[in-house]
């Protein structure tokens, strides 16, 4: 098989580290899964790196089950990150172009993003991704891509992702001493709206929101650019600590009956629905309200939309996406979380 074919990702989540191995294809330019591997992430939380040696053992857990599917050795991988210490801003950044005929070239636009990627951001900080969100050139606004025009002026507003340099490091230590080289680090917060939006919804106005187990990002599209980016540091692993705090369980039990009878729907389930938790455990052997389980789940929820909220408020996009809201990552499986985000966002979702 062609080495340059074989396209590898590894996703350094809070719960778990993923790797998958595709073969592209090369008249869709789509990739085939041929392999994926699933290793626990016993040493990262919120996205940060606690424990060294934890971490490289399960990256390479996570590796060696994906090659051994895949039946193919990694050498290259593409890394995806997240974590709170990734927070993204807007910069504008303007250039005189040089051309003789004033016609702008691919090293105008490399020269723009340049600039304005010169904002004075803390030396702690690493810019992980730099997107322009529109062109203007002269007087003229909203330039898409502005190649081949004409001008003596061109001006960028682009969205910056930044990260933090050390927390950045760290990750990629431990995924080198795994044995393979990174290609390109992408933000999690970005990867997921290219797998689950169309063109069109990005072009109409949309907001993708992916609820993690460490945390919750959000992305807002708008005339096919990324306008806002943000993570939210609450998600699936909050939802079961406050079923481990308000009905006094074990986190291991608290996580298996919000698998097993979580919902986000308190008027579904009658006052005396009791959930008997000696079935799930040895230590929890009382038994439990479903309502009062429900309940816990839902106020949960509930908080973490009224974020994402927020976070629209302050770009002026509160309920007003047309393409409305895509709902991703493990913790959207709960019964009910869509009627509840339609509700909590007034958005379509």
């Amino acid at each position: 098989m062609a080495k340059a074919r074989i396209i590898v990702s590894i996703d350094i989540g809070s719960s778990k580290i993923r790797t998958v191995i595709g073969v592209l294809d090369e008249k869709s330019h789509m990739p085939n899964i041929i392999g994926v591997g699933i290793a626990p992430s016993s040493g990262i939380r919120k996205g940060l790196i606690i424990d060294v040696e934890e971490t490289i053992n399960n990256v390479t857990a996570s590796l060696e089950d994906a090659e051994r599917m895949a039946g193919e050795p990694v050498h290259r991988v593409f890394l995806g990150i997240s974590g709170n210490h990734i927070e993204a801003f807007n910069s504008k950044g303007v250039i005189a172009i040089a051309h003789p005929n004033n016609e702008i070239t691919e090293d105008d636009v490399d020269r723009v993003l340049e600039a304005a990627q010169a904002v004075s951001i803390p030396h702690n900080r690493r810019i992980l991704r730099i997107l322009p969100k529109s062109f203007t050139v002269d007087e003229q606004k909203g330039i898409k891509y502005p190649v081949g025009m004409t001008g003596i002026r061109l001006e960028v507003e682009a969205h910056i992702v930044p990260g933090t340099a050390p927390a950045v490091k760290n990750i990629e230590k431990c995924v080198l001493q795994a044995g393979v080289d990174i290609d390109d680090i992408i933000p999690t917060c970005l990867a997921a709206p290219e797998a689950v939006l169309s063109k069109r919804q990005k072009e109409l106005g949309v907001v993708v929101v992916d609820i993690g187990s460490g945390g919750t990002s959000v992305a807002v599209f708008e005339d096919g650019a990324t306008l806002h980016t943000a993570i939210i540091p609450a998600g699936g692993e909050n939802v079961t600590n406050d079923i481990a705090i308000g009905l006094r369980t074990s986190i291991d039990t608290a996580e298996k009956i919000k698998i097993e009878y979580g919902s986000c729907i308190p008027d579904e389930v009658s006052d005396r629905d009791l959930i008997d938790l000696s079935s799930f455990s040895k230590i929890d052997a009382q038994k439990i309200s479903k309502k009062q389980l429900v309940e816990i789940i839902e106020a949960r929820y509930q908080e973490i939309f009224l974020l994402v909220k927020d976070e629209l408020a302050a770009i002026g996009r509160d309920g007003m996406l047309p393409a409305g809201v895509v709902l991703t990552g493990a913790a959207v499986k709960m019964p009910g979380v869509i009627d509840l985000a339609r509700e909590t966002l007034n958005l379509p979702v």
